[in-house]
């Protein structure tokens, strides 16, 4: 039911996310999906790619500091109020949701959310609990 994610540290200049992007090209590795954060001197660049081990190993090659996260991948219905069933659902057992994010391609009618939970096997339950789709990492990478 987890997902990994890989996290990325870049400093906050011109050319060093095509860097990062042209690496993984380079190595046939497929961003699934992606979010940056960013402050005035670094940000955080994370992927959902299909390799995540080899994407570690290329871009510590070029000297970048990766690290790998669980993160959890869930189906929200695409209609008013989706997001909000779901966040209702975490919120009535005071789960925390430290970031999310979308992931672009459509699965079926509904969308597809990655989030990051401060309590990630408890969200789990709780999101199976409420009839909500997890989706599988194997799943989420071959889309």
């Amino acid at each position: 039911m987890k997902v990994e994610q890989i996290s990325i540290f870049i400093e906050n200049k011109s050319g060093r996310l095509a860097e990062v992007t042209r690496i993984l090209g380079d190595a046939g590795i497929n961003i699934r999906a992606l979010a940056l954060a960013d402050t005035s001197d670094f940000g955080i660049l994370r992927l959902i790619v299909n390799d995540v081990e080899k994407a570690k190993l290329v871009l510590k090659e070029k000297g970048f500091t990766v690290s790998k996260t669980e993160v959890v991948a869930v189906e929200v219905p695409d209609r008013p109020g989706g997001l909000s069933a779901i966040l209702q659902a975490l919120d009535a057992e005071r789960i925390n949701v430290e970031y999310m994010y979308a992931f672009v391609e459509r699965c079926g009618g509904n969308a597809v959310i990655i989030f990051r939970f401060d309590e990630t096997d408890k969200a789990i339950a709780a999101l199976k609990n409420s009839t909500f789709n997890i989706l599988e990492g194997e799943r989420l990478y071959s889309m």
